[in-house]
């Protein structure tokens, strides 16, 4: 999945999304990575990394690089649902 766009469950740092740039085992480095806080329109991850999300979401500006010491799941994502995520205004 290097290369792809992904979102990423952590243990204790949320659920990011970003362009997954390398990992080894549970340590993952995202690069274009916001962090999603609070989405709608999508009941769960898998629904939100196939569809997106609404644009009542919650999404942190993009930082450069970003790197998750505990993920516990990478869900690649479809070109409509990185879309929408990277579209989103940032929340404030």
């Amino acid at each position: 999945m290097i290369g792809r766009d992904v979102i990423v469950r952590t243990y204790s740092a949320g659920v990011h999304f970003g362009v997954l740039a390398a990992q080894n085992g549970t340590e993952v480095r995202l690069t274009d990575a916001r962090r999603i806080w609070y989405w709608e329109g999508a009941f769960t991850l898998s629904a939100v990394s196939q569809k997106g999300v609404s644009g009542k979401s919650k999404l942190s500006i993009a930082v450069p690089e970003i790197l998750l010491t505990e993920a516990i799941e990478i869900i690649p994502c479809s070109t409509e649902a990185a879309a929408i995520l990277r579209g989103l205004k940032s929340h404030e």
